[in-house]
C-alpha cells in the first residue's frame, strides 16, 4: 500500500504528513512528557522553549515557532524552498502537539534514569520518521540540515549532537541543575544513535573485498547462492606483480557468512576483506530519501 501511494504526488503528500504527525508526537512526548516532571533539559529550539516555559510560562511549541520562522528564511538559500516549506507544515504540526495534546497527557513521575532512556528512543525514532521523509522540525534542524549540505560524509546524528549538547548545558546552568546537564547530554546521546540507526541503519550492511585467482567462478558462485551481483575488477599483487582479480560484492549482514563460505570453496587462498556499510543504495537495497534536493 505504502509503494502505491509513493507512485502518487497526492500520495506522497500524505504519507509525509502521516509521518510528520506521528514524528512530530513521538518528539513531544519525548521532550515534554518524560523530561519536563523529571527536570531534565530538552535540546533544540524546544529546550530553549522550554527554558522561556520556566521563566515566564511561556507556550513551549509557541516560542519554538517563532524562533524558527527567522531560522528558516536565513537558510532558504541553501536548503531550497521546498524543504522550507515542508519543514513549516511539520513545524505547525509539532507545535500543535507541544502545545494542545503533550500537554493534555500525563507526565512521566518514575525514575529519572528511565525517563531518560524513554526520552532518548523516542525522541530519536520520531525525528528519524520525519527526516526520512524529507522534512524537519526547523530550528536546529535547519542548522544542521545546512551543515550536512556542506559537510555531507557526517551523519545527521552527530551533527545534531554538538548542537543539542550546547541547548542542554547553558539549560542546565542557567537554572543551574548540573545532574541535568549530565541527563540530557545521555538523552542526546541516545536520541543521535537511534536516529542513525533509524535512518541509516535499515539500509546498513557488509562489503566484500575479494582478491582472488578465479574472479569468474567467485562472482558466478554469490551471484547463485546469494542472489547478489558482484564487480569484478583486474589487479596485480604489488609484492609478486601477479595479476588476480578483485571481487567487490555488497550484502546484507545475514548473508555475508555465505559470501564468505562460497569465496572459500571457489578458493581456498583467496585474500578476503570484509567491510561494515552504513548505508547501501542501488538495486536490491532500500532507497532512502533523507531530504529534498535543493530546486
Amino acid at each position: 500500500m505504502i509503494q502505491t501511494l509513493e507512485k502518487s504526488k497526492m500520495g506522497k503528500t500524505v504519507l509525509d504528513i502521516a509521518a510528520e504527525i506521528f514524528g512530530s508526537f513521538c518528539v513531544a512526548i519525548a521532550f515534554y512528557n518524560f523530561t519536563t516532571a523529571t527536570n531534565i533539559p530538552m535540546s533544540g529550539f524546544s529546550g530553549i522553549g522550554l527554558i522561556f516555559n520556566r521563566l515566564v510560562g511561556s507556550p513551549v511549541g509557541l516560542v519554538s515557532l517563532g524562533l524558527n520562522v527567522p531560522v528558516a528564511l536565513l537558510c532558504l538559500r541553501v536548503l531550497g524552498w521546498r524543504f522550507v516549506v515542508k519543514s513549516l507544515r511539520c513545524m505547525l504540526i509539532q507545535t500543535f502537539m507541544f502545545d494542545v495534546v503533550a500537554v493534555r497527557l500525563p507526565l512521566y513521575m518514575g525514575d529519572k534514569i528511565l525517563a531518560v532512556v524513554c526520552s532518548g528512543l523516542i525522541a530519536g525514532i520520531g525525528f528519524a520518521t520525519i527526516y526520512m521523509r524529507g522534512s524537519s522540525t526547523g530550528g536546529i534542524d535547519f542548522i544542521t540540515m545546512a551543515v550536512k549540505a556542506y559537510n555531507p560524509h557526517i551523519t545527521m546524528g552527530r551533527i545534531i549532537l554538538i548542537f543539542d549538547t550546547i541547548v542542554v548545558v547553558v539549560g542546565g546552568l542557567l537554572f543551574e541543575n548540573y545532574d541535568g546537564i549530565i541527563y540530557g547530554m545521555i538523552v542526546n546521546a541516545l536520541h543521535s544513535v537511534v536516529l542513525d540507526k533509524v535512518m541509516y541503519g535499515i539500509n546498513a550492511g557488509k562489503v566484500a573485498v575479494i582478491i582472488t585467482d578465479h574472479g569468474h567462478e567467485v562472482a558466478k558462485n554469490i551471484s547463485e547462492k546469494c542472489d547478489r551481483g558482484s564487480t569484478l575488477i583486474r589487479s596485480i599483487g604489488a609484492y609478486e606483480g601477479n595479476e588476480k582479480w578483485t571481487v567487490i560484492c555488497a550484502c546484507d549482514t545475514k548473508q555475508m557468512y555465505i559470501v564468505e563460505k562460497v569465496v572459500k570453496e571457489a578458493d581456498p587462498g583467496a585474500f578476503l576483506i570484509i567491510m561494515e556499510s552504513n548505508e547501501v543504495v542501488g538495486e536490491g537495497f532500500s532507497v532512502t530519501r533523507i531530504a529534498e534536493k535543493k530546486d
